[in-house]
């Protein structure tokens, strides 16, 4: 799966809330009612993660997960990472 081009890069970003372009992967942090809820959204995460093969770079902070996406494979941001990226947005709207 090829990187996006700066053009679809922007363009995915605009139909994504929340998300942004952190060290050359796509970031966003997402707030949860307690730690405990925290660590579930995080083993969702997980169990969404194995299903593709594509795995995030995550970070607790207490009530508050941040995940970071890159494919590691092409050196860039690609459809694989908005679509885990959606797959997320999901599981978070789910768990609220």
């Amino acid at each position: 799966m090829p990187v996006l081009a700066k053009a679809a890069l922007q363009q995915a970003l605009e139909q994504r809330s929340g998300w942004t372009v952190v060290d050359g992967q796509i970031s966003k942090t997402y707030g949860l009612a307690t730690f405990p809820f925290a660590i579930e959204f995080v083993r969702r995460i997980a169990d969404a993660a194995e299903e593709v093969n594509h795995h995030p770079d995550i970070d607790i902070r207490y009530n508050k997960v941040t995940i970071a996406l890159s494919t590691h494979d092409e050196k860039g941001i690609t459809e694989k990472d908005f679509g885990l990226a959606d797959t997320i947005d999901r599981i978070f709207a789910a768990a609220q």
